[in-house]
Order: structure tokens, then sequence, then C-alpha cells
């Protein structure tokens, strides 16, 4: 097996890139999936810690509920991104101004 190292390095390398998606790119499906990068990089050091105590899975589990809630907030955050894109005709969170009907 691989040193914690190495997972630790492809964890920050994710959590990075995660971040410039979420600055760089002005779509809001793209800021999405930057945060989603962002929490599989944390789900990454979750397991990777949870490797130096055999025997206990509580970085599994931590895992698996950071897992659940980003399928929660990806399913809200798409429906709120359709929802806006059929209000306003644009998927870029700059162009709009206000959020009133």
């Amino acid at each position: 097996m691989a040193p914690i190292d190495h997972f630790l390095y492809l964890s920050a390398f994710l959590f990075s890139a995660g971040i410039v998606v979420v600055i760089v790119k002005r779509n809001a499906i793209m800021v999405l999936l930057g945060i989603e990068l962002m929490l599989n990089a944390a789900n990454l050091n979750l397991v990777a810690f949870n490797i130096l105590q055999p025997g206990l899975f509580t970085g599994h589990m931590f895992a698996l509920f950071v897992i659940v809630v980003a399928v929660c907030e990806a399913a809200v955050g798409l429906a709120i991104v359709l929802r806006v894109y059929q209000h306003y005709q644009t998927s870029i969170p700059d162009e709009i101004q206000d959020l009133k009907e």
C-alpha cells in the first residue's frame, strides 16, 4: 500500500483544483462541480487518516456521510440552477440581478 503522504498530496491537489474551478468558472454547474471536487478531497483525507487506525471505521462513516450530503447538495443545486435558467435564460451567476418574481 502507498504511504499516507501520497493520499494527502492527491487530496491537496484535488482541493486546489476545486478551489480554482469555483473561482475561475462563471457557469453555475461548473461551480457545483468544483464544490464536489473539494468534498471528494475531504473524503480522501478522511479515509487516508482512517488507514492509520486499523479496525476502526469512523473515517469511512464520515466519508459516507459527506457523500450523502454531496448528493443532496448536487440535487438541490441542480434544481435551483435549472429553475434560474428557466426564468432568466442564463446559467452565469453574475448576470442575475434580482431574485424577485
